[in-house]
Parts: structure tokens; C-alpha cells; sequence
């Protein structure tokens, strides 16, 4: 059975590695409906997620006035995933503070599903103590969160707030799939060695090896403590 996945894009100069992520998907079998915020129209154009998915872009609440239909609640429903990569500190203060006032916030709000949340930000945003405990928060109540890693950002300098690369987040959407649905009969069928190699990936290993350690190790967030305060997530470099 065909697992469909929600992504959700932010306005971020890393939009661009969105349509790679959803291009990597449909490859692999699933079902990917895009939804973009207005922001994220700045710096991509919906009919490049439109032809990769072969699916209609979600840019509003509100797509057709002839007929009802809250697209939010309706698409929410219909998803096995819900990932947002790249996700902005706008959109992660937004979802913390239980604001759904655009196509993605509210479609994440009407979701029962797992949500993976890929960001992507300057070190400035991203190391900020509010974004720090908006991210805990999100954590908390068990939203899973990608990176993000250290490189170059849009501003030419050199920190943490790079997206999370994306081969690690295509195995981390994978994993999770695979960790809520039986991997052989869920999974989408697909006759590549790539497909067949994550099959037998998820289907063997149920604890990460020393390999994947080592693969993820640089990518993974992890909480860290400043005295007696849970500040959120943070990479190790």
C-alpha cells in the first residue's frame, strides 16, 4: 500500500533541496503532497513541486470556492507523514504556540500523524534561546527534528542552521515509516537495489548498528542542559 507523505516547505534559500527530497520520494514509491507557504513562493515556484510530485500544490487553505472542502483536515487525514524541510524559526515558534493561520500550520495542527521538522536558519536564529525552547516544546510533545548542521549559510558565513543533508533525511522518513507500519507489506514496491536495500535495512536492523551511528552522528539534534534548563536541541559538530 502506497504510504502518502506531507511536506511542508518555509521560506528558506534551502527550499530548493525540498524539490530533491520530493523528487527522491516519488522515486521510491511514495505519494508526496507539497505544501508551501507564502514565504516559500519567494523562493521557489509551486509547479516545480507540481511536476516532481505529479500531485497539486497546496499554497491555501482555501484551493477551490466552488466547492467545500477544509483541504486541510482532508489531506491531514489522508497522510501516514507530515515532514517539514526546510522549516523556518517562523514556522517552529508558529506550531509551538499552537498558531495555525496558513495551509501548513493548520494542516500540522489538524494532523494525527508523526511529524519530522528538518531546520533551516541562520546560527543567530537557530541558537536563539527562544528558538531553543520553541524547539523543546515541539519535542516534548513528540515531533522529531533532523539537524540542522553546521556549514555555510545563506549569509556566506560559517555555522550551525544548514539543512540537514538530504540522503539523511530521505533515511530518517524511511525509518520512521517503517517503524510504525509492518516495512514488508506498507513499504512502497519498488524493483531498485535502492529500494531493496532499505527494505532489508529496515527489516534487520531494529536498533541502529555502529554504522548508522556513525552516519547520523553528525546530523542527529540532541538536547543539551545549561544548569537545571532543558534548552531544546542542539548539534554536535
Amino acid at each position: 500500500m502506497t504510504k502518502n507523505i506531507i511536506l511542508g516547505v518555509t521560506g528558506s534559500i534551502a527550499a530548493f533541496k525540498a524539490a530533491i527530497i520530493v523528487s527522491k520520494l516519488k522515486s521510491l514509491g511514495f505519494d508526496i503532497t507539497v505544501i508551501m507557504t507564502e514565504s516559500a513562493q519567494n523562493f521557489i515556484h509551486p509547479l516545480t513541486f507540481r511536476t516532481l510530485s505529479q500531485n497539486k500544490v497546496v499554497t491555501d487553505i482555501f484551493i477551490d470556492e466552488s466547492v467545500y472542502d477544509p483541504y486541510h483536515v482532508s489531506i491531514a487525514h489522508k497522510a501516514d507523514l507530515l515532514v517539514i524541510a526546510p522549516a523556518t524559526a517562523n514556522v517552529i515558534g508558529k506550531l509551538a504556540s499552537g498558531i495555525a493561520d496558513d495551509a501548513l500550520t493548520s494542516t500540522v495542527m489538524a494532523a494525527n500523524v508523526p511529524v519530522i521538522i528538518a531546520p533551516a536558519m541562520e546560527e543567530n536564529m537557530y541558537m536563539n534561546p527562544i528558538t531553543q525552547r520553541n524547539i523543546s516544546i515541539l519535542q516534548e510533545v513528540g515531533y522529531k527534528f533532523i539537524g540542522p548542521e553546521k556549514g555555510r549559510l545563506a549569509s556566506g558565513r560559517t555555522g550551525v542552521g544548514r539543512l540537514a543533508d538530504v540522503e539523511l533525511i530521505i533515511r530518517s522518513i524511511v525509518d520512521e515509516l517503517a517503524n510504525n507500519a509492518d516495512p514488508v507489506a506498507d513499504l512502497p514496491v519498488n524493483q531498485t537495489d535502492e529500494v531493496n536495500g532499505l527494505e532489508e535495512s529496515n527489516a534487520k536492523n531494529k536498533t541502529e548498528d555502529k554504522e548508522k551511528k556513525r552516519l547520523r552522528g553528525p546530523a542527529v539534534t540532541k538536547l543539551y542542559d545549561s544548569g537545571r534548563k532543558r534548552h531544546g536541541s542542539i548539534r554536535s559538530s
